[in-house]
């Protein structure tokens, strides 16, 4: 599993496995960030069963969904900056390649 800091507080990487869960406790994050929907691609753990995993390593975890190609939604900007504000970090997030997930840090702390 390999991530990229876009922040202190704040990573992205593509899509992980309930393997790689402890792996991001242990890298001392906190709260991991799902942007990738069920079923993009044929094979991917839901983001329930991530989630799940996360939960009982004693992480928060959150759903926010971002369709490929394109940008978040302005729905999934605010998620996304409610997430950074209430959820403890840092934070870990995740889509099919980490472009999402950065593309909706950067438009969330923007403003």
């Amino acid at each position: 599993m390999q991530y990229h800091s876009v922040s202190p507080n704040f990573a992205v990487s593509p899509q992980i496995t309930v393997a790689d869960i402890p792996l991001i406790r242990d890298a001392g994050f906190k709260t991991i960030i799902c942007n990738r929907p069920d079923g993009e691609e044929a094979g991917q753990p839901s983001a329930e069963t991530i989630g799940e995993a996360a939960r009982k390593a004693g992480l928060s975890f959150i759903a926010i969904p971002v369709s490929a190609p394109l940008t978040p939604s302005s729905d999934a900007v605010i998620e996304t900056q409610e997430a950074i504000n209430t959820l403890p970090g840092p934070i870990f997030a995740y889509c099919r390649s980490g472009n999402r997930s950065a593309q909706a840090w950067t438009l969330a702390t923007q403003s």
